[in-house]
C-alpha cells in the first residue's frame, strides 16, 4: 500500500514538473505578439490624399509623392497606410473628403491642387498638410509666407516660368502677335499665371486674349471662340483646362495654332512644346517634405519649395499636326536634356 502511494505521488510530481515546463515554454508565445503589435501601432502612419481631379499631371504628382515616401522608408501597406480620394473637380467635395480625414484622425494630409489645400486648411489647423500642384500658396491663403509658412501647411509649388514659356512660343513662331489663354477664373493658381502672362506679354509686344471657363465642358467652346482672334494658344497649369486638353488640341490642329503648355505632361498629351516642370518630380519633392514631417519636423517651419525639375519638352507629332516647323535648336535641347515626344 505504501509502495502504491509512493508511485502515485511520483506520478503526480512528474505531472507538476511537466506542467511547469509547458507553462514556461508557452510564456513567450503570449507576450511576443503583444509587444510586436505595440511596435506596429507606434510606427504606422495614416495619410489621407485629397486630389481635386484626375488628369495626367496631377496623377503623376501623386505617383511621385508615393515613390519619394517609399525611398525615404515609408512604404504604403507596411508602415504607412494611404487613403486616396478624388474630388472629381468639385471644391466642395474636397471639403467633405478632408472632414472625413479629420474624423479618421489621419497623421498627415497630402492636398493636390489649390482648391484641395484650401479645403484641407479650412477643416484642420492641427493635422500637418503637405501640398503639391499649388501655384501660389500665399495668395491661396494657406501660408503666411513662402519662407516661413507659420501654419500647419507647406509643400511644393508648381509656379511656372511663364515669361520663358511665352519667349519659347515666340522663338517657335516669331510672327505671333495675339495669344489666346484659356483658364478657369475660379482657380487662384490660374489667375496668378494669367496675370503674369499679361504683364510679360505686354513687355514682349504681344497681346493675351482671354477665354474664361467655369467647367471642363466649356473648354472646347472657349478654344473655338479664339479662332480668328489669335495666332497661337497658351495653356497654363489650369486643372479645368488640362482635364479637357484634347478639346484645345483639336482646335489647334484644325486651325494651325501653335500651342505651348505650362507642363510637360500636357506636351506628352498633344501640346506643341514647353519649358516647364514635371509633375512627377514635383510630387517627389512633396513626398520628401512629408517624410520630414513624419520624422518629426514642423511644417510651419519648412519653407515652401519651388519646382526644381524644369526642362524643355517638344512633341514632334503635334508640330506636324499644327503645321509648325520647329527650330532645330529647340528639338536638340529637348532631345539632349529634356523630353522629346514623337
Amino acid at each position: 500500500m505504501f509502495s502504491y502511494k509512493r508511485k502515485l505521488w511520483g506520478v503526480f510530481l512528474i505531472f507538476l514538473v511537466m506542467m511547469l515546463i509547458a507553462g514556461c515554454a508557452s510564456a513567450p508565445e503570449t507576450t511576443a505578439p503583444e509587444e510586436s503589435a505595440g511596435e506596429e501601432v507606434a510606427d504606422t502612419f495614416k495619410i489621407g490624399i485629397v486630389q481635386l481631379v484626375e488628369h495626367s499631371a496631377l496623377d503623376a504628382a501623386r505617383e511621385g509623392f508615393v515613390d519619394a515616401l517609399a525611398d525615404e522608408g515609408f512604404v504604403d501597406g507596411e508602415n504607412i497606410f494611404i487613403d486616396y480620394k478624388n474630388a472629381n473637380g468639385e471644391p466642395a467635395t474636397c471639403i467633405t473628403i478632408c472632414e472625413g480625414f479629420v474624423a479618421d484622425q489621419v497623421d498627415l494630409i497630402l492636398a493636390i491642387a489649390t482648391p484641395a489645400v484650401q479645403a484641407a486648411a479650412t477643416v484642420t489647423q492641427d493635422i500637418p498638410i503637405i501640398f503639391n500642384s499649388v501655384t501660389d500658396p500665399q495668395e491661396a491663403g494657406v501660408v503666411e509666407s513662402w519662407d516661413l509658412p507659420a501654419t500647419n501647411v507647406t509643400g511644393a509649388s508648381d509656379m511656372n516660368p511663364v515669361k520663358e514659356q511665352l519667349a519659347l512660343l515666340l522663338e517657335i513662331a516669331p510672327e505671333v502677335k495675339n495669344v489666346g489663354v484659356i483658364y478657369n477664373s475660379g482657380e487662384v493658381n490660374s489667375t496668378v499665371q494669367v496675370d503674369i502672362a499679361k504683364k510679360v506679354a505686354s513687355e514682349m509686344g504681344i497681346t493675351m486674349v482671354e477665354a474664361v471657363v467655369i467647367n471642363s465642358g466649356e473648354v472646347g467652346t472657349a478654344a473655338e471662340s479664339l479662332v480668328g482672334k489669335v495666332d497661337a494658344i497658351y495653356v497654363p497649369t489650369d486643372n479645368t483646362v488640362v482635364t479637357a486638353l484634347r478639346s484645345v488640341i483639336s482646335v489647334a490642329e484644325e486651325y494651325d495654332l501653335p500651342t505651348v503648355a505650362g507642363d510637360i505632361e500636357s506636351v506628352e498629351n498633344g501640346a506643341l512644346a514647353t519649358l516647364g516642370i514635371t509633375y512627377y518630380g514635383l510630387g517627389r519633392q512633396s513626398g520628401s517634405m512629408a517624410a520630414q514631417v513624419l520624422d518629426g519636423a514642423n511644417p510651419a517651419e519648412i519653407p515652401v519649395q519651388m519646382a526644381t525639375d524644369v526642362t524643355y519638352a517638344v512633341n514632334l507629332a503635334a508640330a506636324d499636326a499644327m503645321g509648325v516647323e520647329l527650330p532645330q535648336g529647340i528639338i536638340d535641347l529637348a532631345r539632349e536634356d529634356g523630353q522629346l515626344f514623337e
